[in-house]
């Protein structure tokens, strides 16, 4: 391997598990959303039965 494939391959590297370290990080500190967009608490999904379709 020449020395600019074995630069890329380590910035390659860094880059991508820094990312997943990174968003893990961010993950642990703020697990829960603090506020929701409007319309999205609570739209009553769960209240509404399977589709039943004739067939």
């Amino acid at each position: 391997m020449t020395a600019i494939a074995i630069v890329f391959l380590i910035v390659s590297i860094v880059l991508v598990w820094g990312g997943l370290v990174v968003s893990a990080v961010m993950l642990r500190r703020q697990s829960e959303v603090d506020r929701y967009p409007p319309g999205g608490v609570d739209d009553h999904r769960e209240d509404v039965g399977i589709i039943e379709h004739d067939t």
